[in-house]
């Protein structure tokens, strides 16, 4: 039996018996999880199991945001805390070997702590290009300011994660480092000539264009599309996500139910369905606006069906790791920076 072509989150530390039936009845590809989903290690192993079991799929893709720095889904207690993107950076500006192995080390440790729940799907690696006045919502995330740099900083997270047997999402495609505002709030728009943009930020992207799975950005590139932001516009999908950048893996837009977007919750997924996205994402767990997105997405079929089939298969088992060695490798690098934790 076909899924549908969405990912969704979950209102709790448990599934209800409503977001259970919703589950098997609509058939989602995926699930994503967050704070409001996280309390100990046993909890999120019961819930992950609970999401998989509702779906009928063992295989069922887990997905959560765990970058480092300021957007870690799981933390202390129970999970250590891990470097910022720009740390990687920095380190990488003193040392290129040093920061690409930081880079890896962290992607590493983070897969093994996520593997151990059961999430197969890490939101990572960024490729997005801050620039001066840009709004803060990427900020310290990102690896830093030359394309070449970034794409090499992100290869080595990839390579991190799919040693740890965790898929990655690169985002925010074809780039969130312009942005003057955050995109959970409002829609940003960029009015960048698009040689510049081709040059910088399409640039970070096109070395990683064979990962399995990207995020879109809720950004409007009025060069290539004044009305809509690149999640919902055909245009920026097929000319440069596809056609410039080379993108042929699984696209999933960024969260629907940001203030980024227009229109109720029905009218984005229908835009963003029929712009050329593969998948919807549905992150705040509010089971009527769950109920809209999954009234509006396809089952999975033809080419998205394909990559998404394909994406999955390209998981790989994990490696070994001895944790508290890499862990102190990983330390040992990033204090080289000189920069505070973050």
């Amino acid at each position: 039996m076909n899924s549908r072509a969405f990912i969704t989150g979950v209102s709790g530390l448990e599934l209800s018996a409503a977001e259970r039936e919703f589950i098997r009845l609509e058939r989602p590809w995926g699930f994503i999880l967050f704070k409001r989903n996280i309390d100990t290690p046993k909890q999120v192993i019961h819930l992950v199991q609970e999401l998989r079991n509702a779906v009928g799929g063992a295989d069922a893709p887990v997905l959560i945001d765990q970058e480092g720095g300021r957007v870690q889904r799981l933390g202390p207690p129970h999970w250590p805390v891990y470097p910022a993107g720009a740390r990687f950076g920095a380190l990488y500006d003193i040392d290129q070997a040093a920061g690409l192995s930081a880079a890896r080390l962290s992607a590493r440790l983070i897969a093994a702590d996520l593997l151990d729940l059961g999430i197969t799907v890490d939101c990572l690696p960024l490729a997005d290009l801050p620039v001066p006045g840009a709004d803060a919502v990427i900020g310290n995330r990102a690896y830093g300011t030359e394309p070449a740099k970034v794409a090499a900083i992100a290869r080595a997270v990839t390579k991190g994660l799919e040693q740890g047997g965790v898929l990655p999402v690169l985002k925010h495609i074809p780039g969130h480092g312009r942005a003057t505002a955050d995109t959970h709030f409002r829609l940003p728009e960029v009015d960048t000539p698009r040689p510049e943009l081709e040059r910088t930020d399409f640039a970070a992207f096109r070395p990683l264009a064979d990962l399995p799975m990207a995020m879109t950005a809720h950004v409007v590139f009025s060069a290539l599309d004044p009305a809509h932001p690149a999640t919902t516009s055909a245009t920026i999908i097929e000319q440069v996500i596809r056609g410039v950048i080379g993108f042929q893996g699984l696209l999933m837009s960024d969260d629907v139910s940001m203030n980024a977007l227009a229109g109720s919750i029905a009218e984005r997924t229908r835009a963003i369905v029929t712009a050329g996205c593969d998948m919807v994402l549905h992150c705040n767990g509010d089971l009527d606006e769950m109920r809209a997105v999954a009234r509006e997405t396809p089952e999975l079929s033809g080419e998205a069906l394909q990559r998404a089939m394909r994406a999955l298969a390209s998981r790989k088992a994990p490696q070994q790791l001895d944790r508290l060695t890499a862990r102190a490798e990983l330390d040992a690098l990033i204090n080289r920076t000189g920069m505070p934790d973050a």
